[in-house]
Formats: C-alpha cells, structure tokens, sequence
C-alpha cells in the first residue's frame, strides 16, 4: 500500500476531505496549509505528495515556488480550485505531474493516483533491469511436471513479441508468471503495465487504456495518456481481460490487430509498441461459445498459451512453497520457525480452492499464531467456506469433459463462499475482504462476476 502525504485546507472531517477517498487506497498523511514546513518532504518516506484544494492562493502559491526550486523525488499530485488565478496555475505546471479541478470525482481521483504510482513503481523497475530477468524466474517455485513445463515457457516465450493468453484459477501466478516472461525478454528495460480489467468500470476503460485529448469530455483540462501509451516499448498486461465488455473487446481488437488506437477526442491516432499478455480464470473458450467474449479477438490474443495449473494438482509443490514462504516472506526478527511433520501433511490434505495466494495467507496466519518456534497443525486454520463436494448437473456424468465440470465446481464453490461472507457483513465489500484476506478488489471483482449484492462504504469505489 502506497504512502501518500495531503496536504489541506483544515483537519477536517476525514469523510469529507480527500483522505476519506484515499483511506482503502493508500496510507495517508495529512498536513495543513500553513502549519507545515515544506522540507519535510525532503525526509518523508512518501510515494506521492497530493495537494488538495486550497482558499487562499498566497498559502499555495509560495510553496509550489519552493517545490520548483527543491525538487522532490516523489509524483506531485494538484487538485486546483474551479477559479484559479494565472499565477496559481504557472508555479503548479512547472511542479506538478497531474491536476485535476475541484470538485472531483472519485473515481477520476483514484485513477490518476494509480496510474501514476504505476508508473513510478516502472521506473523503479528499469532502474533494476540486470536483475530482473533473474528475479523474476527465481519468484516461480515448484517441481511438480506441470508446473516446470510452465516455466520452461517462460524463456521461450520471453524472446517473441507475440499475445500471450494466460489462464488458470484463480491465485495460481497469473501475474507472476506475465512478469516473469517480460522480465527475459529483450523488453525487460521497458515498463510492465498491469490492468485488472475487472475493477475497470466500463464507461471509463477506454479512456484508461487509451486516453484522451483536452476538452473531450468534462474535466478533461488536459491531455492524459493512456495505459497502452503507457507500456510502449515494454508489456501491458490485461488480467481478467474477460470483464470488458463487448465495445471495449473491439477497441481492444483493433489495437492488437494495428497497434494503433485514437485517444478520445483526438481526430488522429496514435501508436504503442507494446506487447499484449491477457489472462482469465475463467474458461475462455466457454465465453466465446456464449457471447460473452468475441471469437475474433481470442484468437488475436491466443497465439501463444500457458495453462498454470492449480495447487491441489502439484504434488509435492506445497511443501516447497509453504516452506519458501515461512523462510522468505515470514519473519520474527529472533529466529526462523518451521513446520512440524503434522503440520505438512495437515497443509497437504488440504484442497486450496484459492491455490498459491491462499497458501501464503494461511502460512502467514500459522507463523502469527504459533508462540513458539514449531508451528503444528493447531496453529494452522483454513478459511470457512463450501466443504461438502458438489454434485454434477443431473444426467451429465459420462457427458461432461472433466475439465468442464471442475470448472463449474469452483464457481460453485466462489459463488457460495462469496456470499456466504457478504452476508456475515451485510454486503460490506471491505470488511468481508478483511475476514477473507484478500484484497477488497478482488472480492469485489467476484462478486461482480457472480452477480451478488455488495454495499461500498463511503470514500471507496
């Protein structure tokens, strides 16, 4: 979670100022116009410095003046008063990275602000080239045959510019995996971009992938690039890229097919260099079949295709991975813990409908609970949900493929999980994706899959 300094007006009520947008977005702290002093930022561990709208241009005016003359290695971020005067808007443009007019729309806030540490999350990424390609390889752990003809794709698959289509369940490494093979490739030096298509709504998708021109719509002051200007020369890696809707596939469609797009509101198009991976968990060609998904653009985007199988098929990757993740990812500042042989096969006998990210939640949760040095299977829980094994439609046995019918098991098994949980909380997005550790747009990406209900407490989108 990125760490973001406000700076505003008063120390108001938090639901009615920017922090309250931000709060599930970001670690937030706020300063005050006037009460502060500007070097601070010189010290600050922030990832992005937003200023928000200000009464009194002499109280903002002098500190963009000092932001120009002590640049600051962190994104600066402005939300201007409706009615600003010339001078405040020449010392903001010759500090700020972005500005937005108030009043605002969340949604517009929240996608800027991702963007933007997107990008600067990139350039640290470039600033590490040598290592990547290394780190990313090392990241993919396990021995089981499925698994390592996965990654012996990766190489492969690295050296070519072609789409790659990714799928497998939910939690098996899709994004670790699109990482990996951009990271070989002779565009590890450029940025990987991902998108959760999924938490795009659909009348802004087009604007985030391909941007738009000033005064194409409301509050469009200026110029804004898009995701696919963005990974130019570099990835763009669309996850979920089932979510779009039917519109938002044929622009996609003809991207890939030119590797041109029109921003909105331009009267030119503009090109990208980048290169497509998408992946899903569902079954995509059942999409196709359905109308859900157009036929054309999956066979754009399936030129070439990794499967990443889930958890419970990989023997013996458990142990490895859980074993990795108390040794790497767990630490007590005293000494190492380790599992006990009850505790092993307590993890083995364990189905992972969430596969690799629900293993690391659950290692995490048993090294926090264990007092002492050996973790036993006391110490390790599962999260509640469907454990009774469900039933194949009635007549189709022999009929369906198995893949097929495994497939519909786990939406099964999603769909009851999810609500069960949405009920615990009353529809309540965040606090039901606190319980299930998970991050609240992916439960929220499920719901939406699954057409459940859900509440989105105020200062969320």
């Amino acid at each position: 979670m990125a760490n973001i300094v406000v700076i505003e007006h008063t120390a108001g009520v938090r639901e009615l100022s920017c922090l309250g947008i931000l709060d599930e977005q970001a670690r937030c702290e706020q300063w005050i116009w006037g009460a502060f002093d500007p070097a601070a930022l010189l010290h600050s561990n922030a990832q992005l410095l937003l200023a928000c709208p200000v009464p009194h241009t002499d109280q903002a005016v002098p500190f963009f003046q000092w932001l120009h003359k002590n640049p600051v290695a962190i994104p600066v971020v402005t939300i201007l008063p409706e009615a600003s005067d010339q001078e405040l808007l020449r010392s903001v443009s010759a500090v700020t990275d972005d500005f937005l007019f108030w009043p605002l729309r969340e949604q517009e806030l929240t996608l800027r602000i991702r963007r933007i540490l997107e990008q600067q999350s990139g350039a640290n990424e470039r600033a590490q080239v040598a290592l990547t390609g290394q780190r990313g390889l090392a990241q993919l752990i396990g021995k089981h045959a499925s698994f390592v003809q996965a990654v012996d794709k990766v190489s492969l698959f690295g050296r070519s510019h072609a789409p790659v289509f990714i799928s497998g369940e939910t939690g098996t490494g899709k994004e670790l995996f699109a990482h990996a093979i951009h990271s070989v490739g002779p565009r590890q030096s450029g940025p990987f971009i991902p998108v959760d298509c999924g938490a795009l709504p659909d009348h802004l998708a087009e604007n985030e992938l391909f941007g738009h021109r000033r005064g194409a719509f409301t509050d469009a002051h200026s110029d804004q690039k898009g995701l696919a200007a963005m990974a130019d020369g570099g990835t763009l890696f669309l996850d979920e890229v089932d979510a779009l809707s039917l519109p938002n596939q044929a622009k996609l469609l003809r991207f890939l097919q030119e590797g041109a797009y029109r921003p909105l509101g331009a009267d030119h198009f503009a090109s990208s260099n980048a290169r497509v991976i998408a992946a899903s968990n569902r079954n995509i060609e059942q999409c196709v079949r359905q109308g859900q998904f157009r036929s054309d653009l999956y066979f754009r985007l399936n030129v070439l295709r990794l499967h990443l199988p889930p958890l419970r098929e990989r023997q013996g990757d458990i142990t490895m991975l859980a074993r990795h993740f108390l040794q790497n990812e767990c630490h007590s500042g005293i000494e190492r813990k380790v599992f006990s042989p009850c505790a092993i096969r307590k993890l083995e006998g364990h189905p992972w409908p969430g596969n690799v990210r629900e293993l690391f939640n659950t290692v995490q949760r048993a090294f926090l609970h264990s007092p002492s040095r050996q973790i036993t299977s006391t110490h390790i829980s599962f999260m509640e949900g469907p454990t009774a094994p469900v039933a194949p439609p009635e007549g189709s046995a022999g009929a369906a493929k198995f893949r097929a019918a495994k497939q519909q098991a786990i939406e099964n098994f999603e769909r009851g999980y999810v609500q069960q949980l949405l009920d615990r909380h009353q529809g309540n997005v965040t606090q039901a994706a606190r319980e299930a550790g998970k991050e609240r747009r992916a439960l929220g990406r499920l719901a939406k899959k699954y057409g459940l209900g859900t509440q989105i407490p105020m200062g969320e989108n």
